[in-house]
């Protein structure tokens, strides 16, 4: 689910559709377009994947309107039993969406989408 970029919006609420922008699909330096959707706005985000360690970690960095980076990160638990998962993202916001204002005022609303996202996740995975 994580591996195949174009299955994020399996369990993305916020995204809504993925293309490719080249001939890559996976690894290092794939660019693709991901309509963003939250609540009223809509934006279409211009990403590529800046790091890529199968079943370790995917680096991305967001290059469109809002701009930044974000990494997944799987670690073995230390018990051996499970996988964490780590979501790690830095955006920037153009001053037009309230630039870090606005940034910080959207920190509690991404926050809960992307633990939404995650429990989607894991149910899908838990599905098998």
């Amino acid at each position: 689910m994580l591996e195949p970029i174009e299955r994020h919006v399996d369990w993305m609420a916020d995204a809504a559709s993925i293309v490719f922008d080249g001939p890559l699909r996976r690894g290092a330096g794939t660019r693709f377009w991901c309509v963003t959707e939250i609540g009223p706005f809509r934006l279409i985000d211009h990403m590529e994947i800046t790091a890529w360690q199968p079943l370790h970690v995917m680096g991305v960095r967001h290059t469109g309107i809002v701009r930044g980076d974000g990494r997944f990160t799987l670690d073995p638990i230390a018990d051996g039993r499970g996988t964490r998962f780590t979501w790690a993202e830095q955006l920037r916001f153009p001053w037009y969406l309230g630039g870090p204002v606005g940034a910080w005022l959207a920190r509690p609303v991404l926050a809960w989408i992307w633990r939404r996202n995650l429990a989607t996740l894991a149910g899908l995975l838990a599905a098998g």
